[in-house]
C-alpha cells in the first residue's frame, strides 16, 4: 500500500474516492465544507432533505458530484460536532471503506484528519485511519472452495493534512498504522484458521517463516524433549493426552543492541476441549481461539520488525493441544513447575496457567526489562468486563498504568483488576505448593494470583483477552486485540512516538 499526505483541497483531487464528514444539524466537516462549496451546495441540500445520514457509521456514496473530480464522495456520519472521538473515527473510516465493497476502488483520499477529535492529533489520527481500513479490509476466505470475495484493489491511499507542518506526523502516523495492522492481520488470521491447520507445529513454522530474512529477528523452537530437560513438567502436563507434539517458540527482536528486552508471553493452545474436565459440546468450536494470546504477541513482534523499532522485543510461546485421552493428566494429579513448585491439578479446564507458569519461569533467563502474558484465561474476565477491555493486572503499580494508557491511546482499551493475598489465598492445596483453580469467586484475578507466583522479582502483567480476542454469532472470528495496544506500549518504551 502507498500513502500520501495532501494539503490540496479534497474537491481538486482526482481520485477515486474521496471521504468526508458531517455532523448533526446539518454542519459540516473540512472536506465536506469543500465538497459543499465546490458543487455550490450540493452536499447541504442532501442534509436538509434527508438523503444524509450524520448518524456515527452511516455512509452514502455518491457519485458524479459537480464541481468535483473524484469519482465517489464517501459522506459519512460523525454525530455531534464536539463530541468526535477516536472510536468514532475509527468506525467512520470502516464504513466508508465497507460502503466501497463490489466498487474498483484504487486511490482513495481521507479528509477526516482534518477533524478535530478528542486526544488525536494528526499522527493518531493517520494511524487510527490506516488500522481502520485495514481492519475493514480483512477478509478470511482462505479455507473456502470456489469463487472468493476479494477487498477493493486499494493501492493508494492518503490522508488530508491542514498545512505541510503536519505531514511528516501524519506520514509516521501512517507508517505505524501499517505496520500494526499487518500484526493485527496475522493475529486475525492465526485465529481464525482451524485446529487441524493450526497446531503447535503450525505456530512454529510461521515464527520461523517470520524470521526468515531478517536480520533482527531470530526464532528458535524447542521440542517435548527438551522442554522434559528443562522440567517443564506443568506445561507437559497439559500436552500429556493428545498425539500433536507441544512446542516451545522463542523468538528474539534486537533493534537495540544490549538493553534488556521486553518479553511478551503468548498462550498457545490450539485446542481447548478442556482435558478430562471435558467442556461442554455447545460453542465448543470457539476453543481454536484459545492460541490467540499467542496470536496477538506473534502479531505484535511481526508489527515491530515492519516498523524496524529501536526496541529488544522477545516472544515466548508456549503451544499445545488440550486433550482427553487415557494419557491425558487427571483431576488431582500433582505437577511439578520448571520453577520447582508443586502444582494440584484439580480441574484440566484451567490449563492455559499450566503451561504460561513454566513459560513465565523460562523467560527469566532473559532478565527482561518487563514481562507481560497474554491469554485467553478465563470466562470470568469475560463475566466482569464483557466483549470490551481487555483485563490488566500487575505486580507493578507503573507497568499497569503505562499498559492502561496505552490502551486509551491505541483504541485498544483495557481495565486495571486486582492482585492480592485474599485471592491468592483460594489457590491452598492440602498436598502441593498450590491448586491450579480457586473458589468461585474472582477467578480471572485468582487465575493471574496464581501466575503471579511465578514472577518474583520480575516487572509483569498479565492481560486477560478472555473478552476481546474474538466475536461470537454471526461476525464470528479474531479480532487481533490486543496488538494495537502492545504496540503501543513498546513504541512509547522506545521513543518512536513522534
Amino acid at each position: 500500500m502507498e500513502y500520501f499526505t495532501t494539503t490540496s483541497k479534497a474537491s481538486r483531487r482526482a481520485a477515486d474516492c474521496i471521504i468526508v464528514g458531517i455532523y448533526e444539524r446539518n454542519k459540516l466537516g473540512g472536506g465536506a465544507a469543500d465538497v459543499d462549496t465546490a458543487s455550490k451546495g450540493h452536499l447541504t441540500a442532501l442534509m436538509k432533505s434527508g438523503d444524509l445520514s450524520s448518524a456515527p457509521g452511516r455512509c452514502t456514496i455518491l457519485t458524479a458530484v459537480p464541481g468535483v473530480r473524484a469519482k465517489r464522495v464517501a459522506v459519512v456520519g460523525l454525530g455531534k460536532k464536539g463530541e468526535l472521538d477516536g472510536t468514532v473515527f475509527k468506525k467512520a473510516v470502516a464504513a466508508a471503506i465497507h460502503a466501497l465493497e463490489g466498487s474498483k476502488t484504487r486511490q482513495i483520499l481521507n479528509t477526516l484528519t482534518l477533524e478535530s477529535v478528542k486526544g488525536c492529533d494528526v499522527y493518531y489520527l493517520a494511524r487510527h485511519s490506516v488500522e481502520a481500513m485495514g481492519d475493514a479490509l480483512y477478509l478470511f476466505t482462505e479455507m473456502k472452495s470456489g469463487r472468493k470475495k476479494k477487498p477493493i484493489p486499494l493501492s493508494k491511499y492518503g490522508h488530508a493534512v491542514a498545512d505541510r507542518g503536519n505531514a511528516a506526523r501524519a506520514s509516521r502516523g501512517a507508517e505505524h498504522g501499517d505496520g500494526i495492522a499487518k500484526g493485527v492481520r496475522l493475529a486475525k488470521d492465526l485465529g481464525n484458521l482451524p485446529a487441524n491447520v493450526c497446531t503447535p507445529s503450525y505456530l512454529a513454522r510461521v515464527a520461523r517463516k517470520l524470521a526468515a530474512g531478517n536480520g533482527k529477528l531470530t526464532t528458535q523452537v524447542l521440542s517435548e524433549a527438551e522442554m522434559k530437560r528443562l522440567g517443564m513438567g506443568s506445561l507437559l502436563s497439559v500436552t500429556a493426552g493428545t498425539a500433536e507434539p507441544a512446542k516451545l517458540i522463542v523468538m528474539k527482536y534486537k533493534g537495540a543492541g544490549n538493553e534488556k528486552p521486553v518479553v511478551l508471553v503468548g498462550k498457545g493452545v490450539t485446542f481447548d476441549t478442556g482435558g478430562i474436565s471435558l467442556k461442554p459440546g455447545p460453542a465448543m468450536d470457539e476453543m481454536k481461539y484459545d492460541m490467540c494470546g499467542a496470536a496477538s504477541v506473534l502479531g505484535t513482534i511481526a508489527a515491530v520488525a515492519s516498523m524496524k523499532l529501536p526496541i529488544n522485543v522477545n516472544v515466548v510461546v508456549p503451544a499445545v493441544e488440550n486433550m482427553p485421552s487415557s494419557k491425558a493428566t487427571k483431576p488431582g494429579d500433582i505437577v511439578k513447575s520448571m520453577s520447582g513448585q508443586t502444582i494440584e491439578v484439580l480441574n484440566t479446564d484451567a490449563e492455559g496457567r499450566l503451561i504460561l507458569c513454566d513459560a513465565l519461569t523460562y523467560s527469566r533467563r532473559f532478565k527482561p526489562a518487563a514481562i507481560i502474558d497474554v491469554a485467553t484465561l478465563t470466562g470470568a474476565c469475560v463475566i466482569a468486563l464483557g466483549a470490551h477491555r481487555t483485563a490488566i493486572m500487575s505486580n507493578s503499580d507503573a507497568l499497569r498504568e503505562e499498559i492502561f494508557a496505552a490502551g486509551d491511546a491505541a483504541e485498544d482499551r483495557g481495565w486495571p483488576m486486582p492482585l492480592g493475598e485474599e485471592y491468592a489465598a483460594q489457590l491452598k492445596s492440602n498436598f502441593a505448593d498450590m491448586a491450579n483453580i480457586g473458589g468461585p469467586g474472582g477467578g480471572a484475578v485468582t487465575a493471574g494470583c496464581f501466575l503471579g507466583k511465578f514472577t518474583d522479582g520480575m516487572t509483569w502483567a498479565h492481560l486477560d483477552i478472555a473478552g476481546t480476542a474474538w466475536k461470537s454469532g454471526a461476525k464470528k472470528g479474531g479480532t487481533g486485540r490486543p496488538v494495537p495496544m502492545l504496540s503501543q506500549v513498546l513504541l512509547a518504551r522506545c521513543g518512536a512516538l513522534p
